[in-house]
């Protein structure tokens, strides 16, 4: 019997390719977010400023709900 290997694979995107964040506000939630303080998070290899690490999943998990299609957060007008 040959044993069976199980691999798992991330594709992660290079840190040199993540544009920075420059959001003033949490695209989520719309509160000001402190770049100094506030979590961050990468979608579609834009990092974002958060309020709370709670809008972490809820962007990641519907991008197109808070970001245009530029990946301008819907809430920056």
């Amino acid at each position: 019997m040959l044993p069976v290997l199980l691999a798992t694979v991330a594709i992660v995107a290079p840190a040199a390719q993540v544009k920075p964040a420059t959001n003033t506000k949490c695209p989520v939630m719309g509160e000001k977010v402190d770049p100094k303080k506030s979590p961050k998070v990468v979608v579609r290899g834009q990092e974002y400023y958060l309020c709370c690490k709670g809008c972490a999943a809820k962007l990641e998990k519907d991008p197109d709900k808070y970001l245009e299609k530029d990946g301008t957060p819907k809430n920056a007008k």
